[in-house]
């Protein structure tokens, strides 16, 4: 079964806690804090296969969870870090969380990481100092991070058929590919998406065929405006028609103007146009169709009569493919080389502000603290541990959130807010 959207619950691992432990040894009088530090939680990463080309995976394993980190141990002994979850998915795979595309893999063996596990808490002996020599305080470990994602994924090939039903799209896919798609003498025989290499001279072209377009496909008449998606990424598209069409000009412009509604790019992607079941027909009938797409079409348009079953024009049409697609590749070359500063960064990869804001719940009177970094502090303290909330306190002035605070009009026993905790102030 061919499945190209799935929704799929991601969780990295949780972050290891960190150990509060002295040294104990016999003629080791106070050995000092020696808490070891958590593991850090593991990551869920996904990498593009050429072997995977379904989602259909997914559907039936909608949970992605990687492991979590071990807590430290005495002898400053850090836990183990989780191992990450490596999950494969079809080339052309998009990655979106809540609506917004955080990876888009595209080449065979692309790795990114969807899910950035939490980093562990530090022991004991991480906080020891001069003048803090037997420090009570470990942290906790973070939470990894945790979503619904929706995937989909666009085919990545190099020229996409489109068309009427029943146009021989699939024909002469089979034809000139060892592709199998469904034929049949009747409307929508192709459900779903069907790719195929066919060699050319001495090269190649991946082609994809999907079901065919009606008019109103754009607005989800039909099967196309599901699979449309599919020629979002070709370089090239083979427009074709049956030549036996009664009105073969407007048989074209309808399927530009379903192209166009679904994408208005589409529209400009180079085209090359066959009227198929040529066979039947002779070579001015022929050519008086051509002429009716090219009034449409334009003068300069690339027009070719073709029997896929006869083998007739069928070398003529792959060959200007192919100097098609290598021209539209060397723009995309350029471009890229053009625009390489211009990345996808998935959200686990931005980096943590320093900024922060503070304001006031009406309803709870409670001071609300928001902002990167002072939240990850939060998370990672213990709040049933009073020391560790003094260190919250101590950061929270260095960092100018208390003085912020106290203009706000917050006071020692006003209830402070930060990632989901509560606590006063100052300390009571």
């Amino acid at each position: 079964m061919f499945v190209d959207t799935a929704k799929v619950f991601i969780q990295a691992g949780k972050g290891g806690n960190g150990n509060v432990g002295f040294r104990r040894e016999i003629y080791v009088d106070k050995g000092g804090p020696d808490g070891g530090n958590g593991g850090k939680g593991g990551d869920v990463i996904f990498e593009a296969s050429e072997n995977v080309n379904t989602l259909i995976d997914f559907r039936y394993k909608p949970e992605l969870k990687a492991q979590p980190g071990q807590n430290g141990a005495g002898q400053k002994k850090q836990g183990r870090s989780g191992e990450d979850f490596v999950v494969k998915v079809p080339m052309g795979t998009l990655v979106r969380r809540n609506g917004e595309v955080i990876a888009d893999l595209t080449e065979d063996g692309q790795r990114v990481v969807i899910a950035k596990g939490g980093d562990g808490g530090f022991g004991n002996a991480h906080f020891k100092s001069s003048v803090r020599q037997t420090p009570r305080i470990a942290e906790l470990g973070e939470v990894g991070e945790t979503f619904e994602a929706e995937l989909e994924l666009k085919l990545l090939a190099d020229v996409g058929l489109v068309g009427f039903p029943n146009a021989g799209k699939s024909t002469f896919l089979s034809v000139v590919s060892n592709a199998r798609p469904e034929i049949a003498d009747y409307a929508f025989t192709t459900l779903t998406p069907n790719l195929g290499v066919a060699d050319v001279d001495d090269g190649s072209l991946l082609i994809a065929d999907i079901p065919g377009l009606i008019e109103g496909a754009s607005e989800g008449k039909g099967l196309g405006d599901a699979f449309l998606r599919h020629v979002e990424r070709t370089a090239v598209l083979l427009h074709m028609i049956d030549a036996y069409t009664d009105d073969i000009a407007t048989a074209y412009t309808t399927i530009r103007n379903e192209l166009s509604q679904y994408s208005a790019e589409l529209i400009t992607r180079p085209e090359v146009v066959a009227l198929t079941k040529a066979e039947g027909l002779d070579d001015e009938m022929i050519q008086m169709q051509v002429e009716a797409v090219r009034a449409v079409a334009g003068e300069k348009a690339e027009v070719f009569a073709i029997s896929s079953s006869a083998h007739k024009g069928i070398t003529e049409v792959l060959r200007a493919l192919r100097i098609k697609v290598q021209a539209a590749r060397n723009v995309e070359k350029e471009m890229d080389e053009v625009d390489n500063d211009t990345v996808v960064i998935s959200l686990s990869e931005k980096q943590i502000s320093d900024s922060w804001s503070v304001a006031k719940d009406d309803e709870t009177g409670h001071f609300v603290v928001t902002g990167d970094k002072v939240e990850k502090f939060a998370r990672r303290t213990d709040f049933d541990n009073y020391e560790g909330v003094n260190r919250l306190r101590d950061i929270m002035k260095k960092l100018g959130v208390s003085h912020e605070l106290n203009r706000a009009g917050a006071v020692g026993d006003s209830i402070i807010e930060i990632a989901g905790h509560e606590f006063p102030l100052l300390e009571q």
